[in-house]
């Protein structure tokens, strides 16, 4: 079983995972999906600032190293545990509160579309208190308003420890405007995100309130 790092108390159960990467990020998320095990059980949703040329052959790169199907969103695909959805060249990758996919093409933010912000504070809005965050190596500071939104609603936040990173301008970045949940390498991150265990998705009020009359 690994050990969870000193610096992080025991993670809570998450029923959806979201990443941001950008400089740099190829390399570290071909290291962190390649750690997720076989029934991982919850979404992973994932924004890496690349040129689209390159963003083309990304799922088959990291599918090639995953255990999980590994497949570039679709415009209001449900999300299902134990897949990781990838934004599409030029979308904004966003999560609606039906736990969907939704693509967007509103303006770049922070130059960049996709960008790691929109997709942080509509997943914080969608699973509020059972969501991960997990900012990577970057050169820019998308990811750190998403953070903040992330850690408003009770999500947890992880960030990639500036000092391992390739690029350590966007884990700064994150950790200055929002701080963190817990500063890990990149190996301690694949780590204890392969140990988490998870739950299905508390389904909205609107849901609940259909179900139970």
């Amino acid at each position: 079983m690994t050990s969870v790092p000193p610096d992080l108390t025991p993670p809570r159960p998450v029923d959806a995972v979201v990443i941001g990467a950008s400089a740099g990020g190829v390399e570290a998320l071909g290291l962190l999906l390649a750690a997720l095990p076989p029934g991982f059980g919850a979404p992973v949703l994932v924004v890496l600032h690349v040129p689209p040329q390159r963003a083309n052959h990304l799922a088959q790169l990291f599918g090639a190293r995953c255990a999980l199907p590994v497949v570039e969103a679709q415009d209001k695909q449900p999300l299902r545990p134990g897949t990781v959805y990838l934004a599409p060249p030029d979308y904004h990758l966003l999560v609606e509160p039906d736990f969907c996919v939704a693509l967007s093409v509103d303006a770049p933010v922070h130059f960049s579309r996709p960008a790691i912000d929109p997709l942080f504070e509509s997943a914080a809005a969608a699973y509020g208190s059972r969501l991960l965050a997990i900012v990577l190596t970057g050169a820019s500071s998308d990811g750190s308003q998403g953070l903040r939104a992330v850690r408003k609603a009770g999500g947890q936040a992880w960030v990639q420890n500036p000092a391992d990173a390739q690029v350590p301008t966007m884990p700064a970045a994150a950790l200055k405007a929002a701080g963190a949940d817990a500063i890990l390498s990149l190996t301690a991150i694949a780590h204890t995100l392969a140990g988490l265990t998870t739950q299905a998705p508390v389904p909205p009020d609107n849901v609940l309130r259909s179900i139970s009359s």
